[in-house]
């Protein structure tokens, strides 16, 4: 039987040195839903940035297991197989997470920011947030988080992953449709690792220009961006042209 991981973290921040202090899951398997939402403790200060963006404070944690001791980190252990499905938005960063508490994935692996770039690629943005409201995604998580009990919030790592399996659905829907001789899910970890042609900018001061256009006029502008960008598509086209 395969089971389908979903799952989001929210951490301590996003340097080196920083842990999760918050897991949120979904494990699918036929009909049967498990659900994770679990506070974790940790020897690392919460960054005021991190803060910011999950209202996640010291206090919250107290008296809380560490993220090894917590209930997803066993059930994460115990179905760690090429068979079962990891997903994530942007897994990179979440998965980087979890391998600093000593785990090895042997998942096959989903990242659906990057699915979403391939799939959808007439949108300008693909954060999580931004695909909830222009694929009109709100409209059904009500009724999608009222049957597991749960509460949607932006940032809040149970609320996201509850987005996220309604945007799976999407993706898996348009992998159908575009690929039709292809098992839609191993579809997805295939585009989970290929980067992707990016012509012209989205954002900064070069929006709507084309690439190679700008590395002809300023490509010093390149340069920088190539130094300073940790996103893998974007260093992938720049390279193309430095």
């Amino acid at each position: 039987m395969t089971n389908y991981i979903l799952f989001d973290t929210e951490t301590t921040g996003t340097k080196p040195e920083d842990r999760i202090i918050q897991i949120g899951a979904m494990i699918f398997a036929n009909k049967e839903i498990e659900v994770y939402d679990e506070l974790c403790s940790c020897d690392e200060p919460i960054k005021i940035e991190a803060m910011e963006i999950h209202n996640i404070v010291e206090d919250d944690l107290l008296a809380k297991p560490s993220f090894q001791a917590s209930k997803f980190y066993t059930r994460l252990n115990e179905l760690n197989k090429k068979e079962n499905f990891l997903i994530a938005h942007n897994i990179k960063f979440d998965l980087a997470m979890i391998e600093k508490e000593d785990f090895t994935s042997n998942y096959s692996l989903i990242d659906t920011l990057k699915c979403s770039r391939h799939l959808f690629p007439e949108l300008p943005f693909h954060r999580l947030q931004y695909l909830r409201y222009a694929l009109e995604l709100y409209k059904d998580e009500k009724e999608e988080a009222k049957k597991h009990n749960l509460v949607i919030k932006a940032h809040d790592a149970i609320g996201d992953v509850l987005v996220m399996k309604l945007f799976l659905s999407k993706l898996v829907a348009r992998a159908k449709n575009l690929y039709p001789k292809d098992n839609p899910m191993l579809k997805l970890c295939e585009l989970s690792t290929l980067s992707l042609d990016i012509k012209v900018f989205t954002f900064g001061k070069y929006k709507g220009k084309e690439i190679a256009i700008v590395a002809k006029e300023d490509l010093s502008y390149l340069k920088w961006l190539r130094s300073t960008s940790k996103d893998e598509d974007i260093c992938y086209n720049l390279d193309k042209y430095i």
